[in-house]
């Protein structure tokens, strides 16, 4: 029987996206081109030459499956194994083929209903005349196999919300007579998945740590590492039956995604989860390490009040199935076997600066942060904001005085407010391709350059210099990282990736048309975007990145000399001083939809590609996804079963960057935050000043408020029903 390939009855599998290659170089291309490492920060060092230091209460302590915990170096109960010898064994599939089949077309490719139509109808035919028939005469069909996977499944609801404020006489404007939906899974269901999710094991972090490199210095690169986590375990630990527990943050992270309807646009507002104890390597090449938990409702209504209240509202929905699980332990399958008492907390949540400003509920043109005034948004001193701080300040102050003052908005109330541990103003994580790469590069820097080259020369010059920095973009030569642009710089839509491909040669680009303070200017934001994009970032690392980001400051004072500029207070480049790493949003499901009532559509695809992909990793940990589908058709015909592959006895974990910690039953990693290092410094440089009117904010941020027995009441004008359906 001659196979495909040339006849090879192997393929070549990749351990991080489960791809088949035909040869070991064409895994190796693979390899190169899809999950290329990133650049160590600290090329040289020995990796077990580092030293971790691990929470001693909160430490991850193995139980069984009632929370009783286990003696040390017990293994883990055993799995509920799957019998890849049973007739039944592929089900709902009917074999290898019909899954391998279902997989490519709707996960792989995502193929149309009319490609899988068509494939089924070849696929026919040629079964024919051998007397046989396909498993599925149409798409519809397809879908309904799918569906009936058990697998994976966490179903969306819909919520529906209404006004409920006050009207006025007459006829109601129409937004306050409609109804809005909330789509949202159970996102403690979400949750528990991931976590038991056995492609982590050898990537994830169980307790909160503290890294040292070789010559004594602290390392960051994961969330674990980080001094937030610390301090979340020592709160923790302070109940003693949280002892043993462990700590598993969940990441949060929402965007508005536009897509293209015709002539017009559709707005979609997704909201992602993520568990924080995965490295990142976890989270870019696994399809369920970041997850859509609920899409947003959009009312295009301008009465600001209902929408930011409804906002929170939906989001305190989304996240309320965790909070019970905040403060009482929940026995938690892991990725390594084990159950562990499991204390979930709000993590960082990851947003761009408009988003942000939702968020936290102030003002626009303010720091979410801190009280830095928004004429000097980098003005030393700022302090951070706090939920006690707010509080008071809205009981002392009627609300335009903490509109004009504090740039905070009485009328809505940030949704962590009521769930333990979590301080929105401390959680909220810069996103580096919105607000950095794509917002101070794209819509700063090179929008700032045009415009002096504008200013500078006539319109005739100005067209002969763009079209000679267009000429040097196209002309970049073929280089491994470097992009092609063959029309310059000029395309109509502006991506993530355009941006930082552009980045890379638009220095050069420029030189010679433009002051050497402005390639400076420029230079120092690249050489930022490049040591915060690190893996790993070192206690000298961070005191680099104030250093370049200092010489940023001095040099972009050149865009006011040559009357580019009047002011420079942005609050996308004062978030540099608040970075942290960024999910990504999604937009697939959409394209895959009718454009027509898509939601529902977007929703059906998510739920059938998390149960095609529960049931691929079960499939896979039974070896019955090794090789290809012909070779493994043909070892059937030849009665030759597959085996469960071995334990993997090298732990595969490489974000191409420092260690990971000590190679022991447990994995360890690092956060990589210089903003806690950053807010540690700026909270200890008090200069004792008098205080006045302007730094009472700063005085009560360390002031409890539940000395004042109360916290403010804001009347809210949103319900949610507690009726629920499926889309």
């Amino acid at each position: 029987m001659d196979l495909p390939f040339g006849g090879a009855s192997q393929s070549y599998t990749c351990r991080l996206c489960s791809m088949k290659c035909r040869s070991s170089g064409g895994l190796s291309r693979h390899y190169n081109s899809r999950h290329r490492q990133f650049t160590s920060a600290s090329e040289g060092e020995d990796e077990h030459q580092h030293s971790t230091d691990s929470h001693p209460i909160i430490n991850a302590q193995p139980c069984d499956a009632e929370g009783n915990y286990l003696p040390p170096y017990s293994p883990p109960p055993p799995l509920a194994s799957l019998n890849s010898q049973a007739p039944n064994c592929w089900a709902p599939f009917e074999s290898q083929t019909d899954f391998a089949f279902a997989h490519f077309h709707f996960v792989e490719v995502q193929s149309s209903v009319g490609e899988i139509n068509t494939a089924l109808d070849l696929w026919a035919a040629q079964v024919l005349k051998y007397g046989e028939d396909i498993p599925w005469k149409n798409t519809t069909q397809l879908y309904e196999t799918i569906d009936s996977i058990q697998h994976g499944d966490t179903p969306w609801k819909v919520y529906k919300i209404r006004y409920q404020g006050p009207r006025p006489a007459g006829t109601p404007p129409k937004w306050m007579t409609e109804t809005y939906e909330l789509c949202s899974r159970d996102i403690r269901t979400v949750f528990h998945n991931q976590l038991a999710t056995a492609d982590f094991k050898d990537q994830f972090n169980y307790t909160p740590y503290r890294q040292f490199n070789a010559k004594g210095k602290r390392v960051w690169s994961n969330l674990m590492s980080g001094e937030w986590a610390w301090k979340q375990a020592d709160m923790i630990a302070k109940d003693e039956n949280n002892h043993s527990t462990m700590f598993v943050p969940v990441i949060g992270g929402s965007d508005k995604t536009t897509v293209s309807v015709g002539t017009g646009h559709q707005e979609y507002h997704p909201v992602y989860s993520s568990p924080g104890n995965l490295t990142g390597i976890a989270r870019r090449v696994h399809g369920n390490g970041v997850l859509s938990a609920a899409f947003l409702p959009i009312p295009k209504i301008a009465y600001q009040k209902f929408v930011r209240q409804m906002y929170h509202a939906c989001l305190a929905r989304i996240f309320e199935p965790l909070k019970a699980g905040m403060t009482t332990p929940e026995v938690v399958r892991c990725p390594d076997g084990h159950f562990r008492r499991v204390i979930c907390g709000l993590g960082p949540y990851i947003a761009d600066y408009p988003e942000q400003v939702w968020l936290s509920c102030i003002v626009q043109g303010w720091c979410p942060k801190s009280d830095a005034p928004p004429n000097n948004l980098d003005a030393p001193g700022a302090r951070m904001r706090s939920h006690g701080k707010t509080d008071f300040l809205i009981m002392c102050f009627d609300p335009g005085t903490l509109w004009d003052d504090f740039g905070i908005r009485s009328d809505v109330m940030p949704f962590t407010h009521d769930f333990p541990r979590a301080e929105i103003y401390e959680l909220l994580s810069p996103d580096l391709l919105h607000q950095i790469i794509k917002g101070t590069f794209k819509d700063h820097l090179v929008e700032w350059v045009m415009q002096y080259l504008h200013e500078t020369h006539g319109e005739a010059r100005v067209l002969e210099i763009i079209a000679d920095i267009d000429h040097r973009i196209s002309a970049a030569p073929s280089f491994p990282g470097l992009r092609w642009f063959p029309d310059g710089r000029d395309f109509t839509q502006w991506t993530g990736d355009d941006s930082k491909a552009l980045m890379k040669v638009y220095l050069a680009a420029i030189a010679g048309h433009v002051p050497s303070e402005m390639l400076k200017c420029i230079s120092a934001f690249m050489d930022f975007c490049y040591l915060v994009r690190r893996n790993a970032l070192t206690s000298d690392t961070l005191n680099e990145i104030d250093t370049v980001l200092a010489r940023f400051h001095h040099h972009r004072d050149i865009f006011i000399a040559t009357g580019v500029r009047v002011s420079i207070s942005l609050p996308r480049q004062h978030s540099m001083l608040h970075y942290r790493p960024s999910i990504k949003s999604v937009k697939e499901p959409w394209r895959r939809s009718s454009r027509y009532k898509a939601l529902s559509q977007m929703l059906g695809t998510l739920t059938r590609l998390d149960r095609l992909a529960a049931l691929r990793t079960i499939f896979h940990s039974q070896g019955m996804m090794a090789g290809l589908t012909a070779s493994y058709a043909l070892q059937t015909l030849r009665g030759e079963l597959p085996e469960p592959p071995p334990p993997s006895e090298e732990d595969e974990d490489d974000d191409g960057g420092d260690s990971p910690g000590p190679k022991s039953t447990r994995s360890w990693a690092n956060d990589g935050s210089p903003l806690l290092i950053r807010e540690l410094r700026r909270s200890i440089s008090d200069n004792g000043s008098p205080i006045t009117h302007d730094e009472l904010a700063r005085v009560v941020a360390v002031m409890s408020i539940s000395a004042f027995g109360t916290q403010p009441s804001i009347a809210l004008d949103v319900v949610l029903d507690d009726e629920l359906k499926k889309p």
